[in-house]
């Protein structure tokens, strides 16, 4: 045995038989067998806060493991364990077969959380084919001021609930921020369903909002935290597809509105029903293992990993849970802390990642679709149809790439994609004006664009930031990204008219465009690959001067 007043590293050396475990499989071995040394050897202190591996089966000749357990004592000592070590042997054999958890388990808890993705979709929908009946009933037709606030005081209250989702997250959980977010949906669509003024429906939809504010951003915390990395971006795309659900669900409930006097105040009250079946079935979730460890309560962490990954992975599961401890993560995080020092650069690109989301202008395409298709002769309704039907096709397509090419390549293809749909359009607009092959022409362009963004662009954002974000500042952080969101999402939708206006659709387009490849070049150079990751590696490859600190 060696002491050490210099150095804070431990050594443990361990020798075994086995010489063809698979790496993970080694890694949860030599996490399980570390506790068992620090309880059964007195001359090892308890306080064990870091630890790392550096080992290789098939490349060592020796077949040992070497075990570098970081801690704040100055101690370097070694123990070895001779060949068919009874402590090694038990630990290799219940972690042979629980190296990679199923999906099965933490696939409830993920739809559960995607109930807020559906709501998130529908209310914005549920205005649409209603919105001439209801100015009608309430007394404000022709009015195009009100129709206007009718639609975009969701989208205010939306940034109000944005701004505070993070800390109402941390604060006072996942589960019971889904439950938070879920009361002021049900409140605000009774509002809206039993009003007889135009102020009452504003309060009704502002209140809908602040709950739509919180809850997506909640929702990719949640799911990235609860999910195997395996199948990390499948459940992440869950989103975007509870998302197009959800728009297309408003469409078709409000086809009866023109037919059925006061069907839109069922409408609003149908919304209800997803929003109390959330608020009572996260009784039933698993809370977040990650939050639950940030707070110190390391024991609940364990409970809620076995419902997510099953007993046989719970120890390995919370052994890599560990790597992400740097005995800071109970302190309180400023808001300037994501704009100075080592988060900065994470914050940076996930808010210029919505930003450009955003000014690609997908949120005026899918408004400004339904005149391009009246243009064509097809009917409204069955422009949004197609529209809805592209944007699914493209988030299921999505969904079964997410894990296979991973999240930057899709972003790439997305941004891509929307660049040369733009192309299509400004040709639309000027070679051919006015002619049937520039109507079909533009819209297949538009339909390229919501195909392109709903496999990139729609659902890896989200997904991407909760995954490069550290335990520490994610759900504030993921707050504040949320926010710029709704910032540039309102900019778009209020001034994209105009600007078609002032500028012409050729001008117009090719600044979208411009927009679209500035975004290819911004992920070419700064998003780096997520898939497959742990969340606990992807924070020490963002973040290594943290552990250089040690």
């Amino acid at each position: 045995m060696q002491r050490c007043a210099a150095t804070s590293v431990r050594r443990i050396k361990a020798t075994t038989t086995r010489n063809r475990l698979h790496t993970r499989t080694s890694e949860a071995i030599i996490q399980s067998v570390v506790p068992k040394f620090t309880e059964g050897a007195r001359r090892i202190p308890d306080h064990f806060f870091k630890l790392q591996f550096t080992f290789d089966y098939t490349k060592n000749p020796n077949k040992s493991l070497v075990i570098l357990g970081f801690s704040k004592s100055c101690n370097l000592e070694s123990i070895e364990l001779e060949d068919g070590s009874e402590l090694l042997q038990d630990d290799i054999d219940n972690f042979q077969e629980s190296t990679d958890p199923s999906p099965r388990h933490s696939l409830p808890h993920v739809l559960v959380a995607s109930l807020v993705s559906f709501l998130f979709g529908y209310h914005l929908g549920v205005v649409n084919e209603p919105l001439e009946s209801i100015s009608h009933d309430l007394g404000f037709s022709g009015d195009s001021l009100a129709e206007g606030l009718v639609v975009s005081t969701c989208l205010g209250g939306a940034f109000i609930g944005s701004l505070f989702s993070g800390w109402i997250a941390d604060g006072f959980g996942r589960r019971r921020a889904f439950q938070l977010c879920a009361l002021p949906m049900i409140i605000g669509a009774s509002c809206s369903a039993t009003t007889n003024t135009l102020t009452g429906m504003l309060i009704g939809r502002f209140i809908v909002g602040i709950g739509l504010g919180i809850g997506p951003p909640v929702a990719s915390l949640y799911i990235t935290e609860v999910s195997p990395p395996a199948v990390r971006g499948t459940y992440g795309s869950f989103i975007q597809i509870s998302t197009c659900l959800g728009l297309m669900g408003a469409l078709l409930i409000g086809i009866p509105v023109k037919s059925i006097s006061g069907w839109w105040r069922i409408c609003f009250w149908l919304s209800t029903i997803p929003s109390t079946i959330l608020a009572l079935a996260m009784i039933f979730c698993a809370e977040s293992p990650h939050w639950l460890y940030k707070r110190g309560r390391n024991a609940e962490a364990e409970v809620e990993f076995q419902k997510l990954v099953g007993a046989a992975n719970v120890r390995s599961a919370m052994a890599e849970l560990l790597k992400s401890d740097r005995g800071d993560e109970n302190d309180t995080v400023g808001i300037s802390e994501l704009f100075y020092g080592r988060y900065f650069r994470v914050v940076f690109i996930g808010s210029t990642l919505f930003a450009l989301q955003q000014l690609s202008g997908i949120n005026a395409v899918f408004y400004f679709s339904s005149t391009v298709f009246r243009s064509a002769g097809v009917s409204s309704n069955l422009a949004n149809a197609f529209v809805g039907i592209v944007n699914l096709l493209g988030s299921v397509i999505a969904l079964l790439l997410m894990d296979k090419l991973g999240r930057k390549v899709l972003l790439l293809w997305s941004f891509f994609g929307m660049a040369i749909s733009t192309v299509l359009q400004v040709i639309a607009a000027g070679l051919f004006a006015s002619t049937s092959g520039a109507l079909y022409l533009s819209v297949s362009g538009m339909l390229l664009f919501v195909f392109s963004f709903a496999i990139g662009a729609g659902p890896v954002p989200g997904l991407l930031l909760s995954e490069i974000f550290p335990n520490r500042i994610r759900a504030k952080a993921m707050a504040f990204c949320m926010s710029v969101h709704w910032v540039f999402n309102f900019m778009v939708g209020l001034l994209f008219l105009r600007l078609l206006e002032l500028m012409g659709a050729q001008l117009l387009y090719s600044m979208l465009g411009t927009f679209c490849l500035v975004g290819v070049a911004f992920v070419k150079r700064n998003v780096m690959e997520t898939k497959g990751k742990t969340l606990q590696e992807i924070e020490i490859a963002l973040l290594p001067q943290e552990y250089s600190e040690i």
